[in-house]
């Protein structure tokens, strides 16, 4: 496996709530889908927050654990991403002019969607060939992956044109499973297992068919959105980029390390592994957060020292002034003036 995952570390929630209700709804417990995740149990309500990448395919190992035995289930799974729970990205592909613009667009930003495989559409001979490359896919995950991404693809195909898809082969790198009846039922054909690359065939006319909510100014503008949304997301990156969104967004209750790894469904052992690992630390973390947020409330100018120190954890009016006069080298009075 590279050493850097080709998919974006960051991505939507919106995966993450899907995957947590289909493992509910097969019968788990909220506590089994996410054991061992650091996912925050609020995530879980909010349409607009991020997690990582790490974060989800640690919920899908737990599923996988607990049903993926059963027939097709990663297929069922894929299929409940219909294209509205893809944002703006969706919209764009919704209002392409047809087909082929829709999946080029698709292509362009997939890392905006929730898809671990890197895809790439080839034609040859009247066909179009979808080519999923799962060598950066964790081992123990392929089987279930390769299901849920290929049903992905084809709720994505359905959601755009209406009608089922013209699929004329689907080869798969995975074993034979013991049951095709799902396999069969979703793709139309009798897929191949085994095989030397994962693709799924299409008759190519489906390239050119026309979308019926095309609108090319809006897929401008989409793809504008979906431009500035990757590069918003790809600044912000790991689990330092969501510790330190966490610590900004509870400026009256920064917690201590203990309590920030209890949230996050780890232990601080791990919380601190993890850290190192990207080269950071959660007291350099929470140093970063509490100077940006100092500067913050001494720029309104009507909150006392002792007010602003205690919002940010100190003890004392004297350890804060001590610690802004480390980072900006005058004292919080002295900045509030200039």
């Amino acid at each position: 496996m590279p050493a850097t995952p080709p998919w974006s570390p960051r991505r939507s929630a919106i995966s993450v709530q899907l995957m947590t209700q289909f493992g509910l709804d097969h019968g788990m417990t909220l506590e089994q889908c996410l054991d061992g995740t650091g996912l925050d149990i609020r995530v879980l309500a909010d349409p607009g927050a991020e997690v990582e990448a790490a974060q989800e395919l640690e919920l899908l190992r737990n599923i996988n654990r607990q049903i993926g035995q059963r027939p097709g289930i990663g297929l069922k799974a894929g299929l409940r991403y219909h294209l509205n729970t893809y944002g703006i990205w969706g919209f764009a592909l919704l209002s392409s002019s047809t087909f082929l613009s829709a999946a080029h667009l698709g292509l362009r930003y997939l890392d905006l969607t929730y898809a671990f495989h890197r895809m790439t559409l080839e034609e040859h001979d009247g066909e179009a060939h979808l080519v999923l490359d799962d060598s950066a896919v964790p081992e123990d995950l392929r089987n279930f992956l390769i299901d849920r991404d290929g049903g992905g693809v084809l709720r994505i195909q359905r959601d755009l044109t209406n009608q089922p898809p013209p699929i004329r082969q689907a080869l798969f790198r995975r074993e034979r499973p013991a049951d095709l009846q799902p396999y069969i039922d979703e793709l139309g054909v009798t897929p191949l297992f085994g095989q030397a690359e994962n693709r799924i065939v299409f008759d190519s006319r489906i390239l050119e068919m026309p979308l019926p909510g095309a609108n090319p100014e809006v897929a401008r503008r989409c793809e504008e959105q979906c431009r500035a949304l990757l590069a918003r997301r790809q600044v912000r990156t790991g689990l330092s980029g969501q510790i330190r969104d966490r610590l900004l967004g509870t400026p009256g209750r920064l917690p201590d390390m203990e309590q920030l790894a209890d949230e996050l469904h780890m232990t601080s052992r791990t919380l601190r592994r993890r850290l190192e690992t990207e080269g950071s630390s959660y007291r350099a973390l929470l140093d970063e957060v509490r100077q940006a947020l100092a500067e913050e409330l001494l720029a309104t100018g009507a909150i006392r020292l002792e007010e602003i120190a205690e919002r940010l954890g100190y003890g004392e009016a004297s350890n804060f002034i001590h610690a802004f006069r480390r980072w900006k080298g005058v004292t919080p009075g002295r900045f509030r003036r200039g």
